[in-house]
């Protein structure tokens, strides 16, 4: 089955791992991970602060599964990711290191979601980066809803993957894909 979000006038298409990979292969992706699972809540409780985990809020055990079973399985299905940013946040750090081993913090992924201020900003700087990303690489950026749907237009569910490339300043989303769904590998 197909399932489409819409996505600043397109249609961003849901593909299968597999079928992920085979489009990936040729490079030049930018991929936006939303963080795996959390426990319950919305944004982050008041007080809280980057780089203390004890205030914010994180991955629940099932987020922690979700995050490793998604980097298993993009590694069973071949999908080469060239380099691998993350969010500050400790819920994306950790996605990011239990996926994938390791990423490097870029604040531009952080949450804009409770000052909606610095959005614009953030998102031109993922904007600018990801528009000078060489044709035969894959970038994998490991953020917030908000931050997806800000460069995309439309919602992901946590742990899910929306594949683009940058085309006359702006961001178009191809295709989105559940890593952990479904693979024997994954499982």
């Amino acid at each position: 089955m197909v399932l489409l979000f819409p996505v600043v006038g397109q249609a961003v298409e849901r593909v299968s791992l597999e079928e992920a990979a085979r489009r990936l292969a040729s490079g030049g992706w930018v991929m936006m991970m939303r963080h795996a699972a959390t426990e319950a809540g919305v944004g982050d409780p008041p007080n809280f602060r980057i780089g203390d985990c004890g205030t914010q809020r994180n991955l629940s055990e099932a987020g922690r599964d979700q995050a490793r079973r998604a980097g298993v399985a993009m590694r069973a299905a071949g999908i080469r990711i060239d380099e691998i940013r993350t969010s500050q946040w400790c819920r994306c750090r950790e996605t990011a290191e239990l996926a994938f081993g390791a990423a490097r913090d870029w604040p531009a992924l952080n949450s804009f979601f409770a000052d909606r201020s610095s959005g614009a900003g953030q998102t031109a700087e993922v904007l600018a980066y990801a528009s000078s990303l060489r044709a035969d690489r894959n970038l994998m950026l490991v953020t917030h809803q908000v931050n997806i749907t800000a460069l995309v237009g439309g919602f992901v569910v946590p742990g899910e993957v929306v594949a683009g490339r940058t085309r006359n300043g702006a961001f178009e989303g191809s295709f989105r894909f559940q890593p952990d769904e479904r693979s024997p590998a994954a499982r």
